[in-house]
């Protein structure tokens, strides 16, 4: 058993006296448990410590691990520059890492670095420990970015982190750099939503009865509203701590400033074959998929039926028999969205009735949506099981002359200007704001944000 134990912790700047000038304060029951926090890692005495940061190097598709042999970095971006750090990297770790990551086609390495220096998620919990007394020319550090990949990817990662450590014969330690919600308050940084404090409960009860399963299937749409930080990285230390017998500990929850700090220490005492959440995940997955496909009503049934017969055969579907009339008799626009693992995957659509009928409207743009879309590769056939659809069917656009008439969750938006043309979907994750969504609207349309347009707005009808 080469893993130590692990602990999840916070990195607001504001802790640093040297930043907070007396607000750290204000968060004093996180300083409190990060001492403690750091105090046990110490006693502990690991060879490595490996610890993942939001704030370090992240690609959507790639897990980026730190090259080299050292590192240095400081807090003088939040105008603290004499809080400095230089960490040796376990550059061999980090080698057999790269390895496992490749054989098992875990798409992770040393490649793409864009910036060497320490991030502040990196350098925060590296203070405290320092502080604590942990010898930085003994032990070693391995710094890792989060990825968009799935929950069950990212769970991956940690097996391997593990399983590398193992086969090296280190005894480490997980520090998994993150914050909660960043919508807490109206008047922090990121305002409020209602989702953020759903989420922080969430995540500290999971968290705080290593509930791995349960934080692995966490709502998507819960954690895009809350505006998380740091879920992906206690999913990968989920994963270094796969199949042990793992108790947590909550020290402490704040969240002072708007923004949710948690602070748990899991205790690592043996083994526990039990606690494999990679099956139980696979499981909870092929259970959601079956019962999401029993409750498609016949818009999203369509979609799905064109999109896998394309991908599977290379060929367009055959409009299915017994389809109901306002798919047969009605012609109207329509949006086929795709996401996977919380994420957009693709979405076509046509603003205005293009085909004889609704049915062959949904039928094209969901060929479209999984292989036209440009910002993605066309779908292949093993992300079927984990495509989710949506179908938006379009009402008549009808022309406005005020951003007072929209309304960013009833109403979408169609901005034009000469030949240029941007559309955008009413009620989307991230999208809060008319002012939002009409920028978007003009990214879409090739239009600059100085440039004046005129405006519809459309509703839609939504088919999950």
């Amino acid at each position: 058993m080469s893993i130590l134990g692990a602990a999840v912790v916070p990195h607001p700047p504001i802790i640093l006296p040297e930043v907070g000038h007396g607000e750290e304060q204000k968060i004093s029951a996180t300083t409190q448990a990060y001492e403690e926090i750091s105090r046990r890692v110490v006693e502990l005495n690991p060879d490595t410590i490996i610890i993942t940061s939001p704030h370090s190097i992240m690609y959507a598709d790639y897990f980026h691990i730190s090259p080299g042999e050292q590192a240095e970095g400081s807090m003088a971006r939040f105008r603290a520059p004499q809080v400095s750090l230089q960490v040796n990297y376990d550059a061999e770790l980090v080698q057999k890492l790269s390895e496992l990551s490749e054989a098992e086609k875990v798409p992770a390495g040393i490649f793409g670095e864009r910036d060497a220096s320490l991030d502040h998620g990196t350098i925060i919990p590296l203070r405290f420990l320092e502080l604590a007394g942990l010898d930085f020319n003994r032990v070693k550090f391995v710094r890792i970015g989060l990825s968009g990949m799935s929950a069950a990817t990212h769970y991956k990662f940690g097996q391997l982190i593990a399983q590398a450590a193992e086969k090296l014969g280190r005894k480490i330690f997980f520090v998994a750099s993150g914050d909660l919600s960043h919508k807490l308050k109206a008047d922090g940084p990121y305002g409020l939503a209602p989702e953020g404090a759903v989420f922080d409960s969430q995540v500290m009860e999971n968290l705080s009865t290593a509930n791995f399963l349960r934080l692995l299937t966490m709502d998507e749409k819960i954690c895009s509203r809350a505006a998380e930080c740091g879920l992906r990285s206690f999913w990968i230390m989920a994963g270094a701590l796969d199949r042990l017998a793992v108790t947590a500990e909550k020290l402490s929850y704040e969240g002072t400033f708007g923004v949710g700090y948690g602070v748990v220490w899991f205790n690592v005492d043996g083994e526990n074959s039990s606690r494999n959440f990679a099956e139980l995940l696979a499981d909870f997955k092929q259970r959601e998929n079956i019962r999401r496909k029993a409750s498609e009503d016949d818009f999203v049934k369509l979609a799905r039926h064109s999109l896998e017969t394309f991908v599977k055969t290379h060929k367009p579907a055959e409009l299915p028999e017994n389809l109901p009339a306002e798919l047969l008799n009605r012609r109207a626009g329509a949006f086929v969205s795709l996401h996977k693992d919380g994420n957009l995957r693709g979405c076509i659509g046509t603003i205005m009735a293009t085909r004889n009928n609704l049915a062959e409207e949904i039928l094209q743009n969901a060929i479209s949506a999984c292989s036209q879309d440009p910002r993605f590769d066309p779908v292949t056939v093993d992300e079927l099981d984990d495509i989710k659809y949506s179908v938006d069917v379009l009402g008549e656009p009808e022309r406005i002359f005020s951003v007072k008439d929209l309304d960013v969750r009833r109403y979408g938006v169609i901005v034009e200007n000469g030949g240029r043309r941007g559309l955008l979907l009413p009620d989307l994750e991230g999208v809060d704001t008319v002012e939002e969504q009409i920028a978007i609207a003009k990214r879409k349309g090739n239009i600059r944000p100085d440039e004046k347009v005129s405006l519809w707005r459309f509703e839609v009808i939504r088919h999950h």
